[in-house]
């Protein structure tokens, strides 16, 4: 009998979702994944017959697990939106891993824009976490949507991690653009599972520090942090590179930069 017990991901620790994937056969044994997943691919198949249908692939756990069903399901059309204030190391995994058919799109947030826009630096309320999600992914999903003429749109959403789904995890807003998440009512460990027992490779987001809570993102829209300080020094932990960029546009950056050198 498979068991679960982390929470939504940003009220979980990183080490709880290391601990579950170390266990993660003994928490979700092979036949009760296998059993959900077979039972979301007649899923998919079902809400997608007929339609003109496209998944959205974020390199994310979920959007990883979503992608390897759609392509049993014969959708092979995905796209992956993304900015100009993204992390090198992740952007390379995704040329190296973005599945074939996969559109990359890109709102053209940079530094300069960065510059003109400090409060979305750092968020620590939901209000600007969320404001990301919709100036870089719901915006370039929707034009997706539009430019390729589609019925039906899939992402990973999960209401696991507190994501509105809609009712059986399908929804049009009101411009027109029909989400579908078929993984709605997955619980993280079978998420954990599905990528274990497939030997599905992750992006190196996850091996930096808490990046099970984090999540994929752009640089600027790390989450967690309780300072902006603490957002440099997080990120210059992961890429030096990135904070030496922003000190020409960041005052942040350049005192932070000046501290270390100190």
């Amino acid at each position: 009998m498979a068991m679960t017990k982390l929470s939504i991901k940003q009220a979980s620790r990183n080490s709880d979702w290391l601990e579950a994937m170390a266990a993660i056969e003994q928490i979700v044994p092979f036949p009760a994944l296998k059993k959900r997943a077979g039972e979301t691919l007649k899923r998919i198949r079902k809400a997608t017959e007929g339609r003109k249908t496209a998944y959205a692939w974020s390199a994310g756990k979920d959007s990883i697990v979503l992608g390897h069903l759609c392509e049993q399901a014969g959708i092979t059309d995905s796209m992956i939106a993304v900015c100009n204030l993204e992390y090198p190391a992740f952007m390379a995994w995704v040329e190296s891993n973005k599945p074939q058919g996969c559109q990359v799109m890109n709102s053209g947030q940079d530094l300069a824009w960065l510059q003109k826009h400090p409060n979305m630096l750092f968020p620590r309320n939901s209000a600007l976490t969320g404001r990301w999600f919709s100036i870089v992914q719901h915006k370039l999903q929707s034009d997706y949507f539009r430019e390729h003429n589609l019925d039906m749109l899939l992402l990973g959403r999960r209401r696991a991690d507190g994501n509105y789904t809609g009712k059986d995890g399908l929804y049009t807003n009101g411009q027109g653009v029909t989400r579908f998440s078929p993984l709605y009512d997955w619980p993280h460990e079978y998420i954990l599972a599905y990528i274990h027992y497939h030997q599905l490779t992750l992006p190196p987001i996850y091996q930096w520090q808490d990046g099970f809570v984090r999540g994929t993102h752009p640089w600027p829209a790390r989450t967690g942090t309780t300072s902006e300080k603490q957002g440099w020094q997080e990120v210059y932990a992961i890429d030096p590179g990135i904070v030496e960029q922003a000190a020409d546009y960041l005052p942040g950056a350049a005192a932070f930069l000046k501290g270390v050198s100190a």
